[in-house]
Parts: C-alpha cells; sequence; structure tokens
C-alpha cells in the first residue's frame, strides 16, 4: 500500500457498456441520450472486449455492428493503481476513460479525467503532515514541531532520485495558476530534506522559480535519518541530481489483447 490515492477510491462502479452485438446506430443514440458519456467499454457479460467512442461511429454503417468498430487492443488498469500513475498513463496514451479489471479480468470500474482531477484536489496535506511527524516521534524519541516557511529551491536536499516527465508538464500547470500545495520538508538541525513534492520542486525549477512555501518539520534535536542515508547513498545532494525519466510500462497496467492471451 503507497498510501497514496488509489483507482479503487476514485473509480465509478457502476459501469454503463454495450454489447459487441449493437449496431452503430444502436450505441450512437446512447451517445446522444446518455449525458457525460463519448464512448462505452464493449462486453460480453462482464469480461471486456473492446472500447468504442463517438469518433469510430464515424464513416460508418447505422447497421454495422459495433465488434467490427470497436478498438479491440485497450489499455486497462487495476483497482490498486495509484491514481497519480493512472492520470501518467491516461495523458501518455490520449485516452479520456481507463476501463478498471480485476484479478479475474472482469470489469469492475472505470476512471475518468474528471475522477483524476478530484483524486488530486482532494489530497490532504495536513494529514500527510501530521502522519509523518508522529512517524518521526515514535521512531527516534523525538519531539517536532511544523512551522511554515518560504524555503529556496537551492538549499533542499532531495529523498527521491527520480521523477517522471509527463507529470512535471501537470505541476507545472499548478505553479503557473497559483494551484500547487506546499512542500513538506524536515528541518534536521539546518539540513532541508524535502519529504514530499519533488515533481512539483522539479516543475518549479525548470520554470525559473527560486522559492516556494512549505510546510516544514522541524526536529527539535539532529537525529540520523533514514531517508538522509538513502540520499547519501544514492549522490542526491541538491535538486539538480534528479533524474527526469520517461514513463514506462506500469506493472499494473494490462491490455486486453495482453489479457486473452
Amino acid at each position: 500500500m503507497s498510501g497514496r490515492p488509489q483507482v479503487k477510491e476514485y473509480m465509478t462502479r457502476e459501469v454503463q457498456t454495450v454489447s459487441p452485438s449493437d449496431t452503430v446506430a444502436d450505441v450512437a443514440r446512447r451517445i446522444k441520450e446518455t449525458e457525460g458519456h463519448n464512448g462505452f467499454p464493449v462486453s460480453e457479460g462482464r469480461k471486456v472486449e473492446g472500447f468504442v467512442t463517438a469518433r469510430d461511429l464515424l464513416l460508418v454503417g447505422d447497421e454495422d455492428p459495433i465488434f467490427t468498430v470497436m478498438t479491440e487492443d485497450i489499455i486497462v488498469a487495476d483497482p490498486e493503481m495509484d491514481m497519480i500513475d493512472a492520470a501518467r498513463v491516461m495523458l501518455r496514451s490520449g485516452i479520456q476513460k481507463l476501463p478498471v479489471v480485476d484479478d479475474a479480468d472482469n470489469l469492475v470500474g472505470i476512471i475518468s479525467n474528471t475522477d483524476v482531477v478530484r483524486s488530486q484536489i482532494e489530497r490532504a496535506t495536513p494529514e500527510k503532515v501530521g502522519k509523518l511527524m508522529r512517524t518521526l516521534e515514535q521512531i527516534h524519541e523525538i519531539t517536532v514541531h511544523q512551522e511554515s516557511r518560504t524555503v529556496r529551491l537551492d538549499d533542499l536536499t532531495p529523498t527521491q532520485a527520480r521523477v517522471y516527465a509527463d507529470e512535471l508538464e501537470g505541476r507545472q500547470y499548478e505553479l503557473e495558476r497559483g494551484l500547487a500545495e506546499p512542500l513538506v520538508v524536515i528541518d534536521n538541525g539546518g539540513d532541508l530534506l524535502l519529504a514530499d513534492g519533488h515533481h512539483r520542486v522539479m516543475a518549479a525549477y525548470q520554470l525559473g522559480i527560486e522559492e516556494m512555501d512549505a510546510s516544514v518539520i522541524v526536529l527539535d534535536e539532529k537525529v540520523e535519518l533514514g531517508m538522509q542515508r538513502t540520499a547519501d547513498k544514492e549522490g542526491l545532494s541538491s535538486i539538480s541530481d534528479i533524474e527526469i525519466a520517461d514513463y514506462g510500462r506500469h506493472p499494473l497496467i494490462e491490455t486486453t489483447q495482453r489479457l486473452q492471451e
């Protein structure tokens, strides 16, 4: 469990589907009459066989069956997948909806762009900070307190070696519109460790931003932190050491073609 929002928390469970044997006219009528739908998963029972969109219905005959025009090799996700990873897949694939299947390959839900936005708006930074503060106090038997500060990006030591290029686009969008959350930083005797917000920091760095707001957890005495040892081991001393990587295939992403093999 990553502690981040997962697909199963935000997916729509009551999924409207169409049958492979439905006609183009049938589905066109459904799209017109159903508010907010521009396409449907195509399923026989609970098994997903494809996806059909309004675009697929162009320039084909009204009586053509949907199985002849649907997209068969579609991307599907696992309920346990992080929402941010689902968002990344949707962005890279240029799709607006992502069907969700269980271990038996049965359709259990669907995720839309709107669900992705909702999951990010509802992120609860105060809870995240509070949990980290309690963890530090329990593990190291120290007291901590929280401060709101503006921190210089050049003063931060990252604790994550890699960020994904496509997620930076979304973080830059937030920064340009003043929508970004504060960073979460640990002040360990003057060493400022970036605990949360690596994508935001790298997006800001690319935009030429030098300072950002942060929720700073101040340790009342300096201790040896595991995340600091990890940063040292990976050679992370400044944000310029963070690698920007393209996103590869996520282990919880499949395609219907692979599921049928």
